[in-house]
């Protein structure tokens, strides 16, 4: 059976990191392009990030460039989300998802109907 499995999640303070981590199972992973998302109460579910398959080709959303790093582990078939300088508006519920090689090069790497393999997500909250 297919899944995909986030942990890592949970409470931080302003200014905290945290790495959410991401288990396939059931598949290889180094075939897909992985890609992270978030989505807050009451907003779109958003791109934030996403890495092909062999991690050559990476993009981040404009509000977490230079503090999210995504990297993947085709070996352990995981990928992760290094999450740095976290902000109150990164409080989330973070999935991870893959698709189709390729995706992560297009422009459109960031729309959520271009992803067919979801996990059930984890929650982030950064709060004092």
């Amino acid at each position: 059976q297919l899944r995909l499995v986030e942990s890592g999640g949970g409470l931080v303070q302003p200014g905290g990191s945290l790495r959410l981590s991401c288990a396939a199972s059931g598949f290889t992973l180094d075939s897909y392009n992985i890609g992270w998302f978030r989505q807050a109460p009451g907003k779109e579910r958003e791109g934030v990030s996403c890495t092909s398959s062999s991690g050559g080709s990476i993009n981040y959303a404009d509000s977490v460039k230079g503090r999210f790093t995504i990297s993947r582990d085709n070996a352990k078939n995981m990928g992760y989300l290094q999450m740095n300088s976290l902000k109150p508006e990164d409080t989330a519920v973070y999935y991870c998802a893959v698709t189709s090689p390729g995706v992560c090069i297009g422009s459109s790497w960031y729309r959520a109907i271009r992803y067919k393999y979801w996990g059930q997500g984890t929650q982030v909250t950064v709060s004092s």
